[in-house]
C-alpha cells in the first residue's frame, strides 16, 4: 500500500464527495479515482478494498467535522450560559452547512453500517466516544444542564441538522437561530 499522506487524504476527500453525491452504492475505487482526478487504479494502491476505504472515510469525516480549536476558544471566552450554548449550536449548524458533503457522507456511512457489522462496530465506538466527548466538553465548560439534557440536545440538534441538509424546505419557514434558542431554553435549566 502507498504511503503518501497527502494523496491518501485527497482520495478520502474524493470518496466523501462520491458518497455525498452518489450514495453508498456509487462508492467504488474507480469512482474515487475519477472524483480525485487521478489515474485509474490509484485508489486501489491506497486501500486494499472497499471495506478498508469505508473505515478510513469514517475517520476522515470526523476530522473534517471537528471545529477549529481557535474558533471554539474565541467563543468560549463568554461566560457559561444558555446563550453560550445557543451560540455553540448555531455555530455547529453553520459548520455542518460548510461541510455539507462531509455530513451527508457520514449519513451514508451510518446507513451502510446497518449492513456491515465491521463498519457498525467502528461507527458505534466512534459515536459513543463523540457523545461522551460532547458531554465532557459541556461539563468542563460549566454549561448548564445535566447529562440527560445534553444528550437530548445532541439528539435534537442531529435531527435539525439532518433536516436542514436534506430537506431544507421543511425548516425554511423558520429561523434556525430562533428554533435553536427555543430548543436550548426548553432543554437546559437556568444556570
Amino acid at each position: 500500500m502507498r504511503q503518501n499522506p497527502a494523496r491518501r487524504t485527497a482520495l478520502l476527500d474524493a470518496a466523501i464527495e462520491v458518497l455525498a453525491g452518489e450514495g453508498s452504492r456509487g462508492l467504488t475505487l474507480r469512482a474515487v479515482d475519477k472524483e480525485a482526478g487521478v489515474p485509474p487504479g490509484t485508489a486501489s494502491n491506497y486501500f486494499a478494498n472497499r471495506a478498508e476505504l469505508l473505515g478510513q472515510v469514517m475517520r476522515r469525516t470526523r476530522e473534517r467535522l471537528t471545529p477549529d480549536p481557535s474558533e471554539v476558544a474565541a467563543t468560549m471566552k463568554a461566560a457559561p450560559s444558555r446563550e453560550l450554548v445557543t451560540t455553540l449550536m448555531v455555530q455547529l449548524v453553520e459548520r455542518m452547512r460548510r461541510e455539507r458533503s462531509t455530513h451527508l457522507a457520514m449519513l451514508e456511512l451510518r446507513l451502510e453500517a446497518t449492513r456491515r457489522p465491521e463498519l457498525h462496530e467502528e461507527l458505534a465506538r466512534f459515536s459513543v466516544a463523540e457523545l461522551d466527548a460532547n458531554v465532557g466538553f459541556h461539563f468542563a465548560a460549566g454549561l448548564p444542564g445535566d447529562r440527560t439534557a445534553v444528550v437530548l440536545l445532541y439528539l435534537a440538534m442531529l435531527g435539525l441538522i439532518i433536516d436542514d441538509l436534506t430537506v431544507p424546505e421543511l425548516l425554511a419557514p423558520h429561523r434556525l437561530d430562533v428554533l435553536i434558542d427555543a430548543m436550548v431554553t426548553r432543554l437546559l435549566p437556568e444556570s
